[in-house]
């Protein structure tokens, strides 16, 4: 009666692949068996002496686009088995679903997931335009060095023509889901000042133009402090600050009117150390001390993140933008220029990757197989972009 897709993820939590001799050949040989399954092209990449990279790929109708690449690792961190209520590597099921082994939320269970939301996108018919290449990397768990950091520094790496990778998070113990990212976040905010109209020769009160003006003055005050702080700290570079410029103005129909409406377009660049949701509050604060009917609205310039976070909103995942407090495998992708987020579909999850009964349960890694279902639909369905 169990789930195939849950079998499957047992089974690939049974294979030893903990350090310091991961049976790597044996994951291999499992995920290659599926990927065949699945009618995906498989390719392996020995980029060191027995370190393999394992490559399925699902082909868009239209190769010439930048592709979506879905990372994860095979390799696991060493046990302590006495601290376990049962064997590590046996991947136990108790009566609540809650399934237990090392790799379960670190990551073998994306690994999975990504499979089953292919098979089930294929048992649908489905067909995209972008290619989406799954890769299984060894070693990520003692730095990556003889894994992803060589990789991507190969021509079969290049030749993926990755546009946008997604790799491991984290669980969250609450109903939200944490999403990761490493560089600075680009927000495109548009702030739109409503007023009272009237003739160019009256001293109208409430107007677009007053309201704008003190909006303009809050964000073009905290660029300038922004600015001095870059100066004034020579240990600071142009990615450890928040950048930010105005670069449209809109409103007005003629010399003589005052105008009901005004808005403003601001490029802001946000770092990783900075807390995303207080900014923002930060923002909400400007408008509202500006005055009523001022509002503003993201127009976000990532084609990638309004696919990805557009669907979460559409099946109502809160999110939680966070820094991902260890070092993951999307740092070599990012250094070589393509964006990469880390997702882990977990939530209600305790966070216990590397501690002692690591645990996953069942209908939480069936609810992710639909999440990531949804997410490939849109990201492999992002339109050519400009430079495409």
């Amino acid at each position: 009666s169990e789930n195939p897709s849950v079998t499957l993820f047992r089974e690939y939590l049974r294979i030893d692949t903990v350090h310091p001799k991961p049976d790597y050949d044996a994951a291999v040989r499992f995920l290659e068996r599926v990927g065949t399954d699945l009618g995906l092209a498989c390719q392996k990449v020995e980029v060191c002496q027995g370190r393999v990279v394992l490559i399925l790929t699902w082909q868009g109708t239209n190769p010439r686009l930048r592709s979506i690449l879905l990372n994860s690792h095979t390799d696991v961190v060493p046990v302590f088995e006495e601290h376990w209520t049962y064997p590590p590597f046996e991947a136990v099921k108790d009566s609540q679903g809650n399934i237990y082994a090392r790799g379960a939320q670190d990551m073998k269970c994306v690994s999975i997931q990504y499979l089953e939301a292919v098979r089930k996108l294929k048992a649908e018919g489905k067909s995209f335009a972008r290619t989406i290449h799954l890769t299984f990397v060894p070693d990520e768990e003692v730095g990556g060095h003889k894994g992803m950091e060589m990789f991507v520094q190969r021509p079969e790496f290049k030749a993926l023509n990755v546009g946008f990778a997604m790799d491991e998070g984290l669980a969250n113990p609450s109903d939200t889901f944490s999403v990761f990212y490493g560089e600075r976040s680009p927000w495109w905010i548009k702030v739109k000042c409503m007023g009272s109209p009237g003739h160019g020769s009256r001293f109208i009160t409430n107007t677009a133009a007053e309201k704008m003006h003190k909006v303009i003055s809050s964000f073009l005050a905290f660029r300038e402090s922004e600015k001095q702080r870059l100066k004034s700290d020579s240990s600071l570079t142009l990615g450890d600050v928040t950048s930010l410029n105005m670069t449209m103005l809109e409103g007005g129909v003629s010399f003589n009117v005052v105008p009901s409406e005004m808005a403003a377009s601001f490029d802001i660049r946000i770092p990783p150390t900075v807390d995303l949701k207080a900014f923002e509050e930060q923002v909400a604060a400007w408008c509202r001390g500006a005055g009523d009917g001022v509002t503003y609205e993201f127009h976000q310039s990532d084609p990638w993140w309004k696919a990805f976070s557009g669907v979460c909103r559409d099946m109502k995942l809160q999110l939680k933008l966070e820094i991902f407090p260890a070092a993951t495998d999307s740092r070599y992708i990012r250094a070589v220029r393509h964006p990469a987020i880390g997702f882990s579909p977990m939530n209600r999850t305790p966070v216990l990757l590397h501690d002692h009964n690591e645990f996953l349960n069942e209908q939480v890694f069936l609810r992710g197989i639909e999440i990531y279902s949804r997410l490939l639909t849109a990201l492999a369905s992002v339109p050519p972009l400009p430079n495409e």
